[in-house]
């Protein structure tokens, strides 16, 4: 994860700089940091925590990586989040947005001063039912959204794994897929986050705060003229899309699921110079994010799943493209070495005995405005099954507790690992 510099630039801050480690896993603080802790504290209306164990605690994410923090916040609100960083940045430190720290690959950890939202914003600032819209703050956990968007009949389409605890701040971040991102690549807008992120709050290490979204040429024109740092912001990223508009349109993968780099494409003039969704997967890096338009999908009340076994896993993922014409509304995968982790770690719904035969298995879920309409469609699946000599094995649940079973087996899959103890 790279953490914004003081002079702007988006360049990774190590805990050599922050301070020469006399234990390369536990870095000292650098030397500011009593000084830092204490006008943050006398600035923000929020939490400071500098102690060993609040460094400790945001250490670690999702994956193998650690690296000690200089510090953490939690501001109460936007302008508290403004305040903090004005103070940071007198200091130079680097500065980290987080949110529940299940990235898998270190994205939530560095040398920064954590920004930690999910504590005190995470609520849903307005749901907007007829335009389709939700205004959250960053530290809204997931399921949250969708809890509240149901009685409307509306969701949020991308719900990875943690979704129970993965907060729309962290989503934006890494620009996250999940099981029914399909849901929402269905109604149109695209399965990943980028896809379904109308506006974005924004906050830049120098202090520019603006909202970012589609950009008319007429509208861009008004930013640029108008000076100051976001038209600055707003000229840069426009010499980029001019300079480099072929390579961008031949160079990114044409795959639904790119979320990998910067959304350089969203930047080109067909794609209405989006700033917000060029922002989604940045990580941090150039922006933290104080608020998001998130866009909502129509949410089918009832559902039917089904699972199907493959011999192996390569056979199961070339079957995807095939079950994707029967539209299911989520589509996951799973497989025999992660069921048997589960049961080795004592998990009690670790079992293959509720799956169809096989080593790997896809899920399919279907949804229909009635239970009936929703059986129907995973029963014409299996009528075209019936057609095919190298057919899955399959199976559809009428038992709830056996769809809990096996949703909470693909849950876990991607949550199951045990923090070391730390030496701080």
């Amino acid at each position: 994860m790279t953490a914004t510099q003081a002079d702007g630039s988006q360049g990774s801050r190590t805990a050599a700089q922050a301070g020469q480690p006399g234990d390369e896993r536990t870095p000292p603080l650098p030397g500011y940091a009593a000084s830092l802790a204490r006008d943050l504290r006398g600035a923000m209306a929020g939490e400071v925590r500098f102690t060993a164990g609040a460094r400790a605690l945001y250490a670690y994410d999702a994956s193998i990586f650690r690296q000690v923090p200089i510090g953490v916040v939690l501001p109460r609100d936007a302008a508290d989040a403004e305040t903090a960083l004005a103070v940071c940045r007198r200091y130079g430190a680097p500065v980290l947005g987080r949110g529940c720290g299940t990235s898998l690959a270190g994205q939530t950890v560095n040398a920064a001063v954590v920004f930690d939202f999910s504590k005190y914003m995470n609520g849903v600032v307005q749901l907007d039912a007829d335009r389709n819209q939700a205004r959250v703050q960053p530290g809204l956990i997931c399921d949250e959204l969708n809890k509240a968007a149901e009685p409307a009949g509306l969701t949020f389409g991308p719900d990875p794994a943690t979704h129970d605890h993965a907060t729309l701040g962290g989503m934006i971040g890494n620009n996250s897929c999940g099981t029914h991102s399909v849901l929402a690549a269905l109604s149109g807008t695209g399965p990943r986050t980028s896809d379904n992120i109308d506006e974005l709050d924004v906050l830049t290490y120098d202090g520019a705060r603006f909202r970012a979204g589609p950009t008319s040429e007429a509208e861009l024109a008004q930013i640029i003229a108008a000076g100051g740092r976001r038209g600055a912001i707003y000229a840069g990223l426009k010499h980029i899309a001019d300079s480099y508009a072929d390579a961008i349109r031949t160079g990114l993968p044409d795959i639904p699921r790119r979320v990998s780099g910067y959304n350089l494409d969203e930047l080109l003039p067909e794609n209405g110079f989006n700033v917000a969704r060029a922002l989604v997967g940045s990580e941090g890096t150039c922006a933290l994010v104080l608020e998001a338009t998130a866009h909502l999908v129509h949410s089918p009340p009832e559902r039917s799943l089904v699972v199907l076994g493959y011999p192996d896993i390569p056979s199961s993922g070339d079957d995807v493209p095939w079950l994707m014409g029967s539209r299911p509304i989520g589509c996951e995968f799973t497989s025999r070495h992660v069921v048997d982790n589960l049961r080795a770690k004592g998990f009690g719904f670790g079992s293959a005995d509720r799956l169809p035969p096989g080593q790997a298995w896809v899920i399919l879920e279907f949804g229909a405005d009635t239970k009936d309409e929703a059986d129907a469609q995973a029963e014409e699946l299996f009528r075209a099954l019936e057609k095919r000599r190298d057919a899955p094995s399959h199976r559809l649940y009428e038992d709830p507790a056996d769809e809990t079973a096996v949703w909470e087996i693909r849950r876990h899959s991607a949550g199951t690992a045990r923090m070391p103890a730390c030496p701080c």
